[in-house]
């Protein structure tokens, strides 16, 4: 019962991509007609070609009746495999905007969709798999509408006209056997195809966890070398590829069981045309021009039925391989604005968060029953320990995640009744972990603004206190940073964060922790600017690190996603609580440090 289930899911599976390719493709109709039309002049002139050859050979056959040579016949055989080869060729031609259409739609659909998938999907997600099943999709799209399309219809088309012919011409039991021929080959190959597909499955799923811990080793490619596991990323590398090479060998095995009873049933009913024609030809019922005919037919017919189960194996495969990427396109974001949400209307700054509960998983709750404010131009800090909560409250504010229970409001708006990209557009992040793009320093700084002038972005570095180095570099500005920035160090990074932010010139700022990865004395260089940068703005920062925060409005003291304590730095060491004691461990910390360095200079 669960196979047949299985199966019937399968189909609808397959029917739905079909439908979604036709709604891409719908809009070249013209195209497809044209190449239709084309692709049957081209199997008219190929089923034509054996009746022309036939005459011919009759013609020949009898030299005492022919008086001159059928040059007519003759140049009308050449002509008519000239034009199966110019149609086709004709046909591939009109076609190819259609496939390249579809692959590049989809290719930006998948894109788009990734981009706007939710913060958790990505959070769960692995790259090194999702890139090849995106790969295998594309290429599979393009398979279903060229090659899938042009050879399962022609081919159709030709046999119909094959059997037709033959029907009229001559015998029943050349049909007959063409028939039972064309019948068993498709049972044969619909159901060793369907075998096949389960370890083609298999292939695709090992493929893609090869290529996703290939990836996820080489980005952590640092973290391996610190504790020498060359060796241990090597077999667990190998642990997949020798399934991976199982899986293919049986995948192949399967393919040869099915290639070889494809050709032993062709094969049998070649055999059997054939030994009936000659028996007509010795009996003088046909001549030798009809076997030649029937010959060529049978071949026409034969060599379409192995491309026709090339084409269903292909295709079944390209199917398989199509799934996973309208998987990925019926993925659902879990953050959705529907048509005609409002804008963020940003006219005082303030932040209010009310009452918020929140979990990422059910059965983790991270924060329970939170509230605060931050008043307009005011500095709110969240400080506690690690897994207390403090970047949640960051994730809730750009709306990455939509919070449990409570609300969360801009200036009275709640961040759910208006469209996210005019929240984002509004709010400025300084992150803990700078992750570029890579590209130049100019790309980079220019990503904080859509359309920033050099000047601008020159303007912006300035700011950051980052320009003076830019410049000193021999391609400046167009200097490229590496992957993620590799390329440069963590505070010049950080400044470049910084200069984007600049340039975004937003109303609302959050800084998540923004120099806990820096050393002293690039904290204190970049906190400089950070805090001019936050003037007039409503700061949410997300802090480890006290010392950036005695300045702040209001400091939130979260533990376990609850408030304990919260007032100015002087209020709370007043208090002698969980933040007094947190300060005087960070204080022992930089005292001991300030003392390591006077001992060493």
């Amino acid at each position: 019962m669960h196979i047949a289930m299985s199966t019937i899911e399968q189909e609808h599976s397959d029917s739905r991509v079909m439908r979604d390719l036709w709604d891409v493709v719908s809009q070249f109709r013209n195209r497809i007609a044209a190449a239709l039309f084309f692709l049957i002049l081209a199997k008219v002139a190929v089923v034509s070609v054996p009746l022309v050859l036939k005459r011919i050979v009759d013609e020949l056959s009898r030299p005492e009746q022919v008086l001159v040579l059928p040059v007519a016949l003759l140049a009308g055989y050449a002509i008519l495999r000239f034009c199966s080869t110019l149609f086709n060729e004709l046909r591939d031609l009109v076609f190819s905007r259609v496939t390249q259409h579809a692959v590049a739609t989809y290719a930006l659909k998948v894109f788009s969709h990734l981009h706007e998938l939710s913060a958790r999907f990505h959070a769960q997600r692995r790259i090194g798999g999702l890139l090849p099943d995106i790969d295998r999709g594309t290429s599979g799209i393009a398979f279903l509408l060229s090659v899938g399309l042009f050879t399962i219809v022609p081919t159709l088309l030709e046999i119909i006209m094959v059997i037709s012919i033959m029907t009229a011409r001559y015998s029943d039991w050349y049909t007959t056997i063409l028939g039972v021929t064309f019948i068993l080959y498709c049972g044969f190959t619909l159901v060793f195809t369907a075998r096949r597909t389960i370890y083609q499955r298999r292939v695709n799923k090992l493929d893609s966890n090869a290529k996703s811990l290939l990836a996820d080793s080489l980005i952590n490619y640092d973290t391996v070398k610190y504790f020498t596991n060359e060796k241990e990323e090597a077999r667990r590398f190998q642990g997949i590829m020798v399934n991976w090479a199982e899986a293919v060998v049986a995948n192949q095995k399967a393919l040869f069981i099915l290639h070889v009873g494809q050709s032993a049933v062709i094969a049998l009913g070649v055999a059997s045309v054939m030994l009936l024609a000659g028996k007509d030809v010795m009996s003088r019922a046909m001549t030798v021009g009809d076997l030649i005919l029937i010959n060529a037919y049978v071949i026409q017919i034969c060599l379409p039925l192995n491309a026709l189960g090339f084409v269903y194996r292909e295709a079944k495969d390209a199917l398989v391989n199509a799934e996973k990427l309208f998987q990925l396109l019926r993925e659902k974001p879990e953050i959705h604005d529907p048509p005609g949400m409002p804008a963020l209307q940003v006219t005082h700054g303030e932040v209010a968060f009310e009452n918020i509960n929140f979990a990422y998983e059910p059965e983790r709750p991270i924060l329970h029953n939170v509230s605060f404010r931050i008043p307009p131009g005011g500095r709110v800090a969240i400080v506690g320990g690690s897994g207390s909560g403090k970047s949640t409250l960051a994730r809730l504010l750009l709306r990455f995640y939509d919070v449990g229970s409570g609300s969360v409001k801009v200036d009275g708006q709640d961040v759910r009744a208006v469209s996210a990209k005019s929240l984002r557009e509004a709010i400025g992040v300084v992150p803990q972990e700078t992750l570029l793009f890579n590209d130049t320093i100019a790309y980079n700084i220019g990503y904080g603004r859509e359309g920033a002038t050099m000047e601008q972005i020159i303007a912006a570095s300035k700011a950051a206190h980052i320009h003076d180095l830019i410049d000193s570099l021999p391609q400046k500005y167009e200097t490229p940073v590496g992957e993620r920035g590799v390329k440069l160090s963590g505070g010049e990074k950080q400044r470049i964060a910084l200069a984007r932010a600049i340039l975004k010139n937003p109303p609302l700022l959050i800084f998540d922790e923004a120099t806990s990865a820096l050393d002293t004395a690039s904290e204190q260089a970049i906190q400089q600017e950070l805090d001019t940068l936050a003037e007039n703005r409503t700061t949410l920062v997300i802090a480890h690190r006290l010392s950036t925060v005695v300045d702040a409005t209001e400091i939130i003291v979260l533990d376990r996603g609850r408030v304990v304590e919260r007032g100015t730095h002087a209020r709370l060491l007043q208090q002698a609580g969980m933040y007094a004691r947190l300060w005087q461990l960070q204080q022992r910390a930089e005292d001991s440090e300030k003392m390591e360095k006077e001992m060493l200079a």
